[in-house]
């Protein structure tokens, strides 16, 4: 299995090199068979994107119709919501488009799904190709160029989603975000690769310490979205990892701090944040809940109010929870396994109450 992940991250990182270098590169030390990857990302991008839907990789919101779901009439006193993808989906397939409709219509508001590409094939491929910071700004230009948003919005994210949604926050907020329920998000990055715990199995940590060798440079972290968010322990006091870490730069943990990022942080009034008890996707798993692997572990795990960016309050994280605005909520499956009827009640209890 491991072996698998490892040769799956290496097609990953593949996929992104349309740019010289890198094919160059690519095709000096793996050969023919990743070869045939770049010109199925260039020649057939509809074929790539359903290998991605359907790799074990994919984050992909299928969950049940509320049986009880009743639309409401149209209200006046709340805000749109706006809704973000996991990796591997779209907003333009069935079961987004079903839960951004049926939350908007269970409010009585607009609502939208934000995509990062134009088409199904474009959206599910940017969420790969796309770095972090380059998806954050498409997202907010489409929000902009949306009247309805204009006085402000809820937000919904699922999984990878997630940092887009916490990137807009801290990168824009205007129009701000009101409220956002990250379901299983990656607000904190990743330190493990899905589906291989390295807090449990030292093959796992071997294929999470190839990633992070692999991660902070100028090169991977400008082709691959994953890269960005990835976060390895052991590498957090380099200074390749505070130059070129697109999450590090959010965190503050880079060479430079932006207050800015504070300050938006504070402009949103609830942050809910919703772990999944067994999660496969996300590790280590407390990162749902803003916490982290110790730096220099990848066993032992800090909860929010134990990390850096919590005490020393990094990106506003802090000052948010004195607020009252952190709030914790739980699913007891695996990633993205809830039901709309558990949304809905989360949107009813901290947003619309």
């Amino acid at each position: 299995v491991g072996k698998a992940m490892v040769s799956f991250l290496i097609a990953s990182l593949a996929f992104v090199a349309p740019y010289a270098a890198a094919k160059n590169s690519i095709e000096s030390s793996n050969g023919g068979a990743l070869l045939e990857v770049l010109q199925l990302a260039a020649e057939a991008p509809e074929d790539l994107a359903k290998l991605i839907r359907e790799s074990p990789l994919a984050a992909i919101v299928d969950v049940p119709a509320d049986p009880s779901f009743k639309a409401r009439s149209h209200s006046s006193n709340q805000l749109p919501f706006v809704f973000a993808h996991g990796m591997g989906d779209s907003c333009f397939n069935p079961g987004m488009k079903r839960i951004t409709k049926d939350t908007a219509a269970h409010v009585g508001v607009y609502g939208t799904c934000i995509p990062t590409g134009n088409n199904i094939i474009t959206d599910t491929i940017n969420g790969f190709l796309l770095t972090m910071d380059k998806s954050v700004d498409v997202f907010a230009e489409k929000i902009r160029a949306d009247p309805k948003l204009a006085g402000g919005f809820n937000a919904v994210g699922f999984s990878q989603g997630n940092s887009l949604i916490r990137g807009y926050i801290q990168k824009y907020n205007d129009p701000p975000v009101n409220a956002v329920i990250h379901v299983h998000g990656t607000v904190s990055g990743v330190s493990g690769f899905p589906q291989c715990n390295p807090a449990k199995s030292i093959i796992c940590r071997a294929v999470a310490d190839a990633c992070g060798d692999a991660a902070y440079n100028p090169l991977t972290q400008g082709l691959l979205f994953q890269v960005d968010y990835f976060r390895d322990p052991s590498k957090v006091s380099t200074n390749s990892y505070k130059k070129f870490s697109q999450l590090g730069e959010w965190n503050n943990e880079g060479e430079t701090t932006n207050s800015t990022y504070a300050t938006n942080f504070g402009k949103t009034n609830a942050f809910v944040m919703v772990k999944a008890l067994g999660d496969t996707m996300v590790f280590p798993n407390e990162g749902e809940w803003w916490g982290h692997f110790k730096d220099g572990s990848k066993k032992e795990i800090l909860t929010m109010n134990q990390t850096a960016w919590y005490t020393n309050d990094m990106f506003g994280l802090r000052t948010a929870d004195e607020a009252g605005k952190i709030h914790f909520e739980t699913t007891a499956g695996n990633h993205l396994q809830f039901t709309e009827e558990q949304l809905f009640g989360w949107v009813d209890k901290y947003i619309v109450a």
